[in-house]
Parts: C-alpha cells; sequence; structure tokens
C-alpha cells in the first residue's frame, strides 16, 4: 500500500503541514469547570510527538448562554482556561505539531441529567440582541486563538449544533433575516460569523468550518440535495472568508450526489475551489455511532481512501476514533506496521490515553 500522497506536505496560507493527515475534534468532556488540564495538554503533545500533521481540538465553547451541554467541555474564553490553552499550544509546538481549536456553541442540545440545571439556562429562540452578541463571542474566541499562537482554527457548523440549527428548515422557523425558505437564506447567521472572525484574525489565519449533512437529531437529513444548492450554500461562505472545508460524513466512502462517485469532500471542493477535508470513519469498517452503543470497530485498508487522494478528490484526511485508541496511528501506518495497530474499543472514548 503507497502511502505517499498522506505523507506529502501541505501548504495554504500561515498553515505548513508536514502530512496530510489531520486529528478530528473529538469531544473528550474532561476539563474541569471548562479549564483544560495538564493531562489534556499531555494528550495532545503526544499526538504531535507522533507526526499527526494537524490537530484540531474538541469543541471549545464561547461566551454564550447555553454554549456547552456538558460541564466539563472545555471553554474559550476567561483567563484560566486560556491559560489552560495556551499550556496545550505551547506543548503541540514543543513537540513538533500545528493545532487549531474548533470553536463551539451547542444550541438546543442541552443534556440536563448531566448538566446540573441550575448552572444552564433553558434554551429559548435566541433574539436579534443574542445573535449579535453570539457573533461577537464567535470572534472574541478566535482572536484569542490567533493570540495564543495557535496555527488555525476551526468553526463548529456541523452535527446539528448551534450554526447547524440555523442551516436546517426543521430547527429554524425565524421568520426575520435570520430564517428563510432556502438553504442560502438560513445561512446568513454562518456567513456573519465567519466574517466576524475573519475581520478579527485577519487576511492570512486559516478558517476550517465543519459541515455535515447529518445530524445528531436524523441521521438521514440532508441539507443540499443537489450540486446546485450545494453550491449556494458553501459558496456564500467562501466569500466570507472560509479557507477550508471540513466535509463531515458518517462514512466517507459514500457518493454525495447520484451520477458521482465524489464524496461530501469530493463536491465541496469541486464546486469551491477550496482545500477540503474529508472524515468519516477512515481506518475503520463501520461508522462512529456504533461505537456509543458500545460497539467496537474492525480495522480495515486505506486503499480507497488513498485512491481518492491520489485522485486530488480532497486535500487533507481526518482520522478521529483511530487516533483516539492509538495515538502512535500516524507512524504505524507511515512505516508500514499496521499489524501494530491498536484496535478500537468504546472505553477509548472516556480516557484521555
Amino acid at each position: 500500500m503507497n502511502t505517499d500522497a498522506l505523507f506529502s506536505p501541505f501548504s495554504y496560507k500561515n498553515l505548513q503541514l508536514k502530512n496530510r493527515i489531520v486529528m478530528a475534534p473529538m469531544t473528550r468532556a474532561q476539563s474541569a469547570d471548562g479549564v483544560p488540564t495538564q493531562q489534556m495538554a499531555d494528550y495532545y503533545a503526544r499526538r504531535a510527538a507522533s507526526e499527526v500533521g494537524l490537530i484540531l481540538s474538541e469543541g471549545t465553547v464561547i461566551k454564550r448562554p447555553s454554549s456547552k451541554n456538558l460541564q466539563n467541555i472545555p471553554d474559550f474564553y476567561g483567563n484560566e482556561a486560556l491559560q489552560g490553552w495556551k499550556n496545550v499550544i505551547d506543548g503541540v509546538h514543543a513537540n513538533g505539531g500545528k493545532m487549531g481549536p474548533q470553536i463551539w456553541h451547542v444550541g438546543d442540545t442541552r443534556m440536563s441529567e448531566k448538566y446540573p440545571e441550575n448552572s444552564m439556562e433553558k434554551a429559548s429562540t435566541m433574539t436579534l440582541a443574542d445573535i449579535e452578541d453570539t457573533i461577537k463571542q464567535f470572534a472574541a474566541s478566535a482572536k484569542a486563538a490567533k493570540d495564543l499562537g495557535f496555527d488555525c482554527l476551526e468553526i463548529h457548523g456541523a452535527h446539528g449544533y448551534l450554526i447547524d440549527q440555523f442551516f436546517w428548515e426543521v430547527t429554524n422557523t425565524r421568520t426575520d433575516e435570520y430564517g428563510g425558505k432556502t438553504l442560502k437564506e438560513r445561512s446568513r447567521f454562518a456567513v456573519d460569523v465567519i466574517k466576524a472572525i475573519r475581520a478579527a484574525v485577519g487576511d492570512d489565519f486559516t478558517i476550517i468550518i465543519r459541515l455535515s449533512q447529518w445530524k445528531q437529531q436524523d441521521y438521514k437529513s440532508r441539507l443540499a440535495t443537489t450540486p446546485e444548492e450545494m453550491e449556494e450554500w458553501l459558496i456564500p461562505m467562501k466569500e466570507a472568508g472560509v479557507d477550508i472545508f471540513h466535509c463531515s460524513q458518517r462514512r466517507f466512502w459514500e457518493p454525495e450526489f447520484e451520477g458521482s462517485d465524489l464524496n461530501f469532500a469530493g463536491w465541496a471542493k469541486k464546486i469551491t475551489g477550496q482545500p477540503t477535508i474529508t472524515v468519516g470513519s477512515v481506518g475503520l469498517k463501520s461508522d462512529f455511532l456504533s461505537a456509543f452503543s458500545g460497539e467496537g470497530s474492525e480495522r480495515t485498508d486505506l486503499s480507497e481512501l488513498l485512491r481518492r487522494l491520489d485522485r486530488q478528490d480532497f486535500d487533507l484526511v481526518a482520522v478521529g476514533r483511530a487516533l483516539l485508541s492509538d495515538y502512535q496511528w500516524v507512524q504505524k501506518i507511515k512505516s508500514g506496521k499496521t499489524e501494530e495497530l491498536s484496535d478500537f474499543s468504546a472505553e477509548s472514548l472516556d480516557v484521555l490515553y
């Protein structure tokens, strides 16, 4: 198996990567009261030392009510939390890595049985003043990321969380300027967030956005049912300042539209001309949902992934569970020692290994 394409360098604006492998954001929820710990810093530093090209942090939240749905999800605001993140990025850089935080607001997805009721305001429809402040706080966290020395940032716009709730007609029933019958109209909130972040970080700092068709509320949902709808969705975000589209699928090998074997990342690159990241069960035979039901996932070869990467369908490859269970995954793939890879198990979700 020739993996040369995975280990060629990637360069875009300020972002210089040694290879094409990205550590996907994976919620760990082990930051006590929102403050990243030394254990978390060590967790990311191990992946940096093991040659992950780009590390994307778990979702980190902005300074807004109901921005998180678990108490120990990390914050990306406030002196104590930001100092914790400074420790994280310094450790990653000391080990030769590159990293960006994923900036997040979960929206109306609270898990009240796991989060004290008195510590979170009841979710309600956002007023225009709420929206204005939320956009401001996204920009503030983005500026903090640049100031702390991160190499890029990612906006979480996928999986049924706040930004995605604006995209989706099921959850966005607004009748003001942030609603609308078309996906393009419902994308205004995302576009305004991106514009504010671009203004905060300047022209050369790389902005990634993670998007998905599926939602945690409905795995079969689709925002864009045709390439034309996808163009109306993605182009305004490109024009607002997105550099790289991180295209989340449950299984990366599944085609996005009939008549082509291009996946989501392939179509996004074709439509926008921008670099894209593919993600979805890379290195595994089953999608991530099995992990949350307590099932394991068998490894599979990377031949289909490499075929698509060689064809330049996408530019970067995000790896989630495989890197969670084996922080040396990249080195083992590079050296051809696939027989030494650790199998994924659901227990990996509960520890910072």
